[in-house]
Protein backbone atom coordinates (compact mmCIF):
# COMPACT_ATOMS: atom_id res chain seq x y z
CA UNK A 1 0.00 0.00 0.00
CA UNK A 2 1.15 3.70 -0.96
CA UNK A 3 2.71 5.37 2.06
CA UNK A 4 2.12 8.84 0.90
CA UNK A 5 -1.39 9.42 1.92
CA UNK A 6 -1.60 12.77 -0.49
CA UNK A 7 -0.63 10.57 -3.49
CA UNK A 8 -3.37 10.78 -6.49
CA UNK A 9 -2.14 10.34 -9.82
CA UNK A 10 -0.56 6.80 -9.92
CA UNK A 11 1.43 6.12 -13.36
CA UNK A 12 1.30 2.65 -15.15
CA UNK A 13 2.55 0.03 -13.17
CA UNK A 14 2.28 1.63 -9.70
CA UNK A 15 -1.38 0.78 -8.74
CA UNK A 16 -3.94 3.08 -6.45
CA UNK A 17 -4.71 1.88 -2.77
CA UNK A 18 -6.21 -1.83 -2.20
CA UNK A 19 -9.50 -0.68 -1.78
CA UNK A 20 -10.05 2.03 -4.58
CA UNK A 21 -13.31 1.49 -6.28
CA UNK A 22 -12.97 1.93 -10.25
CA UNK A 23 -15.70 4.70 -11.17
CA UNK A 24 -14.84 4.79 -15.16
CA UNK A 25 -12.13 5.17 -17.67
CA UNK A 26 -11.53 8.16 -19.08
CA UNK A 27 -9.26 10.29 -21.89
CA UNK A 28 -7.06 13.64 -20.95
CA UNK A 29 -5.00 15.27 -23.78
CA UNK A 30 -2.40 18.39 -22.80
CA UNK A 31 0.30 19.84 -25.38
CA UNK A 32 3.65 21.54 -24.31
CA UNK A 33 4.84 24.80 -25.17
CA UNK A 34 6.41 25.96 -28.71
CA UNK A 35 9.96 25.51 -29.11
CA UNK A 36 12.07 26.50 -32.28
CA UNK A 37 11.74 23.61 -34.39
CA UNK A 38 15.45 22.78 -35.30
CA UNK A 39 17.67 20.11 -35.60
CA UNK A 40 20.27 22.15 -33.22
CA UNK A 41 19.99 20.98 -29.72
CA UNK A 42 16.99 18.73 -30.27
CA UNK A 43 17.48 16.53 -27.92
CA UNK A 44 17.24 19.33 -25.00
CA UNK A 45 14.28 20.80 -26.46
CA UNK A 46 12.50 17.27 -27.04
CA UNK A 47 12.99 16.49 -22.96
CA UNK A 48 11.92 20.46 -22.08
CA UNK A 49 8.89 19.91 -24.15
CA UNK A 50 8.27 16.55 -23.04
CA UNK A 51 8.80 17.48 -19.09
CA UNK A 52 6.16 20.49 -19.83
CA UNK A 53 3.77 18.09 -21.09
CA UNK A 54 3.87 15.66 -18.27
CA UNK A 55 3.50 18.78 -15.99
CA UNK A 56 0.24 20.00 -17.92
CA UNK A 57 -0.66 15.66 -17.51
CA UNK A 58 -0.90 16.53 -13.67
CA UNK A 59 -2.55 19.38 -13.69
CA UNK A 60 -5.23 18.49 -16.05
CA UNK A 61 -5.51 14.84 -14.12
CA UNK A 62 -5.64 16.58 -10.65
CA UNK A 63 -8.95 18.63 -12.44
CA UNK A 64 -10.29 15.98 -13.99
CA UNK A 65 -10.06 13.71 -10.65
CA UNK A 66 -11.72 16.82 -8.77
CA UNK A 67 -14.57 17.79 -11.75
CA UNK A 68 -15.71 13.94 -11.80
CA UNK A 69 -15.83 13.48 -8.14
CA UNK A 70 -13.04 11.02 -7.80
CA UNK A 71 -9.66 10.87 -5.47
CA UNK A 72 -7.43 8.94 -7.87
CA UNK A 73 -6.34 8.66 -11.47
CA UNK A 74 -4.39 5.34 -12.83
CA UNK A 75 -2.56 5.77 -15.77
CA UNK A 76 -3.26 3.15 -18.27
CA UNK A 77 -1.74 4.65 -21.27
CA UNK A 78 0.07 7.53 -22.85
CA UNK A 79 0.35 8.74 -26.57
CA UNK A 80 3.48 11.47 -27.26
CA UNK A 81 3.26 12.70 -31.13
CA UNK A 82 5.31 15.70 -32.10
CA UNK A 83 3.93 18.48 -33.49
CA UNK A 84 5.58 21.13 -36.59
CA UNK A 85 4.46 24.30 -37.69
CA UNK A 86 6.05 25.22 -40.88
CA UNK A 87 5.42 28.54 -41.02
CA UNK A 88 6.44 29.73 -37.84
CA UNK A 89 9.00 27.13 -37.24
CA UNK A 90 8.23 26.01 -34.14
CA UNK A 91 7.55 22.50 -32.92
CA UNK A 92 5.81 21.29 -30.43
CA UNK A 93 4.30 18.15 -28.41
CA UNK A 94 0.45 16.54 -28.14
CA UNK A 95 -0.26 14.02 -25.74
CA UNK A 96 -3.04 11.55 -24.86
CA UNK A 97 -3.50 9.56 -21.24
CA UNK A 98 -5.96 6.95 -21.27
CA UNK A 99 -6.91 6.77 -17.24
CA UNK A 100 -9.00 5.15 -15.25
CA UNK A 101 -10.88 6.90 -12.38
CA UNK A 102 -11.13 6.12 -8.87
CA UNK A 103 -12.84 7.07 -5.57
CA UNK A 104 -11.89 6.27 -2.07
CA UNK A 105 -13.23 2.43 -0.89
CA UNK A 106 -15.66 2.48 1.54
CA UNK A 107 -17.00 6.18 1.52
CA UNK A 108 -20.22 6.39 3.26
CA UNK A 109 -22.85 8.80 1.74
CA UNK A 110 -21.65 7.62 -1.81
CA UNK A 111 -23.64 4.66 -3.72
CA UNK A 112 -21.81 1.90 -5.55
CA UNK A 113 -22.81 0.86 -8.35
CA UNK A 114 -25.49 -1.94 -8.88
CA UNK A 115 -23.81 -5.43 -8.26
CA UNK A 116 -25.61 -7.71 -10.73
CA UNK A 117 -25.99 -11.42 -9.16
CA UNK A 118 -26.63 -14.25 -11.81
CA UNK A 119 -28.75 -16.95 -11.01
CA UNK A 120 -28.51 -20.27 -12.43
Amino acid sequence: MDSDKSKIIYWHHELPPFNAEAMGEHTVEATSGRVPGTLEHRDELWTQCYEELMAQFRVRLKQEIVRLGGDYAHVLSESVDSKHDAVSGEAWLHGRLTYMLYRRGGQTGVASPPRRIHSE
